[in-house]
């Protein structure tokens, strides 16, 4: 059995789990509703799992496989590890925090669009999906940190990525964009006054 694919995922309070004749998994939370389509052959079902940890009886989404062909092996974990963050997107949603690191690089939200100055001779707008809030907060000596929120994990990497790609951080000074806490690779300049 996939290690991933086995685990039941728990539901926590008020989210509800809904699979369609279509084999599309609907999953409802108090932030909003994401929707799956799983594959025919894997099998989805919403039941009861007893906690180990508690010994209580909890609602969980169970994900079964037809057979160990390496197919439906790999859909098995996959499928389960999709549904696992839907329902963790509904019920307490997902944030990415992201650093400008430059001289003058500022950034400013104006609705759907974010206006961010990334040393370049003009100005960037990023227009970001309906399904994604951003905040950008700019602290005094500070680099600023534009903030995504969303329910759709993948949405929200997929936003990150892109903006990270308008200027990827350089290895020199570290200056571009960069993930609140990651760490650049640095490399040393030329060496002065080498014969």
């Amino acid at each position: 059995m996939s290690r991933i694919g086995k685990l039941p995922v728990n539901l926590p309070a008020g989210v509800t789990v809904e699979v369609s004749a279509d084999n599309t998994v609907s999953v409802k939370g108090p932030l909003g509703t994401l929707s799956q389509k799983v594959d025919s052959d894997i099998t989805v079902e919403v039941g009861t799992h007893t906690d180990t940890r508690t010994g209580a009886v909890v609602p969980a989404v169970l994900v079964s496989r037809p057979t160990n062909q390496p197919r439906h092996r790999s859909m098995h974990g996959l499928y389960r590890a999709l549904i696992n963050n839907m329902v963790v997107g509904v019920s307490k949603g997902y944030e990415i925090k992201q650093e400008l690191v430059g001289v003058g690089f500022k950034a400013e939200v104006k609705g759907q669009v974010l206006e961010m100055s990334l040393g370049y001779s003009h100005d960037t707008h990023f227009l970001l999906p309906k399904e994604v809030t951003a905040t950008a907060v700019t602290e005094k000596k500070g680099n600023p940190i534009v903030t995504f929120k969303s329910i759709d994990k993948q949405l929200i990497g997929q936003v990150a990525a892109k903006l990270r790609s308008l200027r990827k951080p350089e290895p020199y000074k570290g200056k571009g964009i960069k993930f609140v806490g990651e760490q650049i690779r640095r490399k040393a300049g030329k060496s002065a006054g080498a014969k």
